[in-house]
């Protein structure tokens, strides 16, 4: 899939681009050795002497960026051949919006274009219509989205300064990336929606978040971040945010959701947990 991700940088449109690989000490060498059979001078590979994690990674992806908009691209999605050319035409166009969600298809593992049931309540019920590009900012974009994350993390496109000024948190390594874009959303970065699918999200059973859901691991995290949330956007003023963060009704409803297949499995554990988030403030 890392081939796959590579090869779909090197099949845009547009050669306005830079790809920096950061390996965070992934125990395969073919990876370094794959690296060092590409020739083309706009790819940069690094090599994590240790495994940094999650959060610390994506902290040495934006020190490394050099140009004006980034992205930090997951090893396993996959760019449509325009993704660099819409991004860079709707940052021409729009050039006051910090973030850039651009339209997204979900594949498989097997690069199935698809749909569950998450990305139908993301596409069809919680993302704001957009027939064409559409600015969003302050309280009711945080409301929004603390109500329900309808953003696809790894497609969005940042300007780099931004991401420079705005830190990720501590504390919150599953649900950072909705942490970090209320916090740029807090301190008054404008997000364009532009509906042009140029992006393949994967979704499989093998990524951290997926991993995470069964023993509900994932939504005491969630559960921790809310109630973080709420506070920052009482402190903002924002009592409509305030009221989403404290409620996260789509996070409640997920969890709601997984609980018949853990009983099932008689993870009464993981069972507990999903119950408590969906039916407490705990």
């Amino acid at each position: 899939m890392l081939r796959e991700t590579v090869e779909s940088v090197l099949a845009q449109t547009s050669d306005d681009w830079l790809l920096t690989v950061v390996d965070d000490a992934y125990p395969d060498e073919s990876v370094a050795a794959y690296f060092a059979t590409l020739t083309d001078p706009r790819i940069t590979y690094v090599r994590n002497e240790v495994n940094k994690g999650i959060t610390e990674n994506y902290r040495t992806c934006v020190r490394l960026a050099t140009q004006d908009m980034m992205m930090i691209l997951g090893c396993d999605d996959v760019l449509l051949p325009n993704y660099v050319e819409v991004i860079l035409r709707a940052h021409r166009d729009f050039p006051d919006a910090d973030l850039i969600q651009p339209g997204v298809q979900v594949i498989d593992e097997k690069g199935a274009v698809g749909q569950t049931l998450v990305d139908a309540v993301k596409q069809k019920l919680t993302m704001p219509r957009a027939s064409s590009p559409r600015v969003l900012s302050g309280e009711p974009l945080a409301a929004s989205l603390l109500r329900a994350d309808w953003l696809y993390w790894p497609s969005l496109a940042f300007k780099r300064e931004r991401l420079l000024e705005v830190d990720f948190r501590e504390g919150f390594p599953i649900i950072q990336d909705l942490a970090i874009v209320i916090d740029l959303i807090g301190s008054g970065s404008p997000l364009l929606i532009e509906p042009t699918v140029c992006f393949s999200y994967r979704r499989h059973s093998a990524s951290a978040s997926s991993a995470k859901l069964g023993d509900g691991s994932r939504f005491v995290g969630e559960r921790d971040y809310f109630t973080f949330a709420a506070a920052q956007m009482q402190r903002l003023g924002w009592r409509r945010a305030r009221l989403a963060a404290r409620l996260h009704l789509t996070s409640r409803a997920h969890a709601l959701t997984l609980l018949p297949k853990a009983l099932l499995e008689r993870n009464i554990a993981g069972a507990k947990v999903l119950a408590a988030h969906a039916f407490t403030n705990r």
